[in-house]
């Protein structure tokens, strides 16, 4: 009943997930409608999309959905939420998040021998993820070490840095979007002719 007439292929739909065809600024309003109407609080759905935001923003890559989702958890926020708000981290953002978290990680540890721009991070953190698999410590030490210490020292702050920006004007625009929401709702329950 909802489905495509025709069928994406697997090159569109890659297409898609780069550049969606509605426009950046549609999707972004499809995002916020998509977690303001899951059943929570403004609190709850607020925080659980910073949540997921946030952590974005730590180089744990194939683990945002769930450290999103356990950071919800720990403070009771929107689990659902938290998932939807890891889009932040996306193939067009991720390079500008890794080399800032980078840069933010080496001036805190006073680290300047390493040109961010000159990293392949997604090399670095994939093979730093295969290492930790099979407890390669060697391995994360000496040849992903000069460059994961600084992502995750800087992750923190900017991490948090994060869930501040999108919680504190989420939270009443969500809580706002509800009230309108209930308001129409509840017209439609009284005046059920006016609608009709």
């Amino acid at each position: 009943m909802f489905q495509r007439r025709q069928k994406q292929s697997i090159l569109s739909r890659a297409g898609q997930f780069f550049w969606p065809s509605s426009g950046w600024h549609r999707s972004t309003r499809y995002v916020f409608h998509r977690v303001a109407r899951i059943p929570g609080s403004a609190y709850s759905l607020a925080a659980g999309f910073a949540c997921g935001a946030a952590i974005s923003f730590t180089p744990f890559i194939g683990l945002h959905f769930v450290l999103a989702a356990l950071l919800a958890l720990v403070i009771r926020a929107n689990v659902l939420a938290s998932a939807i708000g890891t889009v932040v981290g996306n193939p067009w953002t991720f390079p500008f998040i890794w080399i800032g978290v980078f840069n933010v990680g080496s001036w805190i540890l006073r680290i300047d021998s390493v040109d961010a721009k000159a990293v392949d991070f997604l090399h670095v953190l994939t093979e730093s993820m295969e290492a930790m698999h099979k407890l390669d410590f060697e391995y994360l030490a000496e040849m992903s070490g000069p460059v994961l210490l600084p992502m995750l020292v800087g992750c923190v702050p900017v991490a948090l840095f994060v869930w501040l920006l999108f919680y504190i004007p989420l939270r009443p625009i969500i809580s706002k979007y509800q009230a309108a929401r209930h308001h129409r709702r509840t017209r439609k329950l009284r005046d059920p002719q006016e609608h009709s």
